[in-house]
């Protein structure tokens, strides 16, 4: 129920355009899949998402002993082997009866710009209206699944590893959606609520009705877990060494306990809902499917039970 309510906040924050992007998204994918599509296949599977002109590879698992469980989103890291990452995930479905769902974000079509930043700002360094982010194509996924399994309903929870928790973080801030948790994994760089770091890094830079403290408010009431890894403290060949990344922290454990820090305080301070969650597993590094397998992702997912 503290989760129900935690996105419930969160969404009544949301901009009057995002929530008619949610609803127009579920419109069209079921206007696009028909009401008598057949349910995702049970154990592995491979499916086509419509996605406007840029249609997606969805790689499935739904456990045979599946009994109506909420659907997790997996989103891939930087190398972009989103069947993978449905496979590191197997553990999680059979483990709390739920659907997985990894889309593929192939680089030619997504580079960093649209999959880590999630395509807010354009080539032109224009803000990108919310139709054209990346983020979009969430809803456009979730909609397809709820219409194939018959349950327009079907609550969902995001997860991200590495690349694809930094595209969460940032979903997190700009179109959480209906997502009861989004949990972002050993991210390389984090969204710090502070305009004084460019965009990727924080609100520096975008138009105000993309960095004003209503959309800093509503990222820190989003129901967002930052999930770590004790032992992510050594650069992988993709780790970000960049000036503006160095400025969170020499590695990935201190970037996420440096941001979750920063947007408790700011809330405290404001008096603002803070929803974030700071989950940290032992002895584990930059390593998907251990972050995936370990104890604590329970409460990363879904609190402490």
């Amino acid at each position: 129920m503290r989760e129900k309510n935690g996105a419930a906040a969160a969404a009544n924050l949301m901009p009057r355009p995002f929530l008619q992007l949610l609803c127009l998204a579920g419109l069209l994918v079921l206007a696009a899949t028909g009401l008598r599509a057949d349910p995702l296949p049970l154990g592995p599977g491979r499916i086509e998402c419509p996605n406007g002109a840029e249609p997606l590879t969805l790689f499935t698992y739904k456990p045979p002993t599946y009994r109506k469980g909420p659907l997790l989103v997996v989103c891939h890291g930087v190398g972009r082997n989103a069947e993978d990452y449905r496979n590191y995930a197997i553990t999680l479905a059979e483990r709390f009866g739920v659907i997985v769902v990894a889309p593929f974000f192939d680089k030619d079509r997504f580079p960093t710009s649209r999959y880590q930043r999630g395509g807010l700002v354009g080539a032109d360094g224009k803000a990108q209206r919310p139709e054209q982010w990346t983020y979009a194509a969430i809803p456009k996924i979730v909609a397809h699944v709820r219409a194939r399994e018959g349950q327009p309903k079907l609550p969902y929870y995001l997860i991200g590893h590495s690349a694809g928790g930094q595209f969460l973080v940032r979903l997190a801030a700009f179109l959480p959606g209906e997502a009861v948790r989004i949990v972002a994994a050993n991210p390389g760089s984090h969204l710090f609520p502070a305009r004084n770091q460019e965009f990727g890094y924080g609100f520096g830079g975008l138009p105000a009705d993309l960095s004003n403290d209503t959309v800093i408010r509503r990222y820190l009431a989003a129901p967002l877990t930052i999930y770590l890894g004790t032992d992510d403290i050594l650069p992988a060949p993709s780790f970000d060494d960049s000036e503006p990344a160095m400025r969170q922290g020499p590695n990935r454990l201190v970037r996420g306990r440096a941001c979750f820090a920063a947007a408790e305080q700011l809330a405290r301070a404001r008096g603002w809902a803070f929803n974030w969650r700071k989950v940290e597993t032992p002895g584990v590094g930059h390593e998907a499917a251990f972050m995936f397998a370990a104890r604590e992702v329970e409460d990363a997912l879904f609190g402490r039970q």
